[in-house]
């Protein structure tokens, strides 16, 4: 039943060519942006659009994401900052697709945390009628690899997720 409730936050599917790579913020960890720029090391993007929620002293959430994934290797000219300020998925939905639109994308790569997949997913899909989007999943450690029971912040996690999952769907 557990294993279940968890599944049901999770639309995580292979990866494909696409014309770029989205990586939206939340995850203070790093495992989005090394995802994104692992995607885009393996070919299947040419760039990485990275967002976030805005400024965290004085400098936006992307930049320090870019900046972590640079440090690991990654070449900074293959990500593409997205600079704005956000306090929800569709925020960030409604950004990144105006960004992707103007970019001249039609098939995207979205990368999130894995239990945050189902989603954000749904929103992007809704927020932006005629492009293509394929949901990939980055791992969490707070996850544990769906058996998110097994702590306090793993709960925690599932709840948060769940109830905005519920909110999405009433749209409130």
């Amino acid at each position: 039943m557990l294993w279940w409730l968890g599944a049901i936050l999770v639309n995580d599917g292979p990866p494909q060519k696409a014309d770029m790579i989205v990586v939206i913020g939340g995850d203070f960890t790093g495992s989005r942006i090394l995802k994104g720029a692992e995607l885009a090391r393996e070919g299947y993007a040419p760039k990485v659009l990275v967002s976030g929620a805005g400024a965290i002293f004085g400098q936006h959430e992307s930049e320090f994401a870019i900046d972590f994934a640079v440090q690991r290797g990654y070449p900074r000219d293959e990500f593409i900052p997205s600079r704005y300020p956000a306090v929800s998925t569709r925020d960030e939905a409604d950004a990144d697709i105006a960004k992707m639109r103007k970019l001249g994308v039609r098939k995207y790569l979205l990368v999130t945390s894995i239990w945050h997949t189902a989603r954000a997913g749904r929103i992007f899909r809704r927020e932006g009628p005629g492009l293509e989007e394929h949901t990939i999943g980055a791992p969490d450690p707070m996850w544990h690899e769906g058996q998110w029971w097994e702590d306090r912040e793993g709960r925690k996690l599932w709840f948060f997720e769940a109830v905005k999952t519920v909110a999405d769907y009433l749209r409130i």
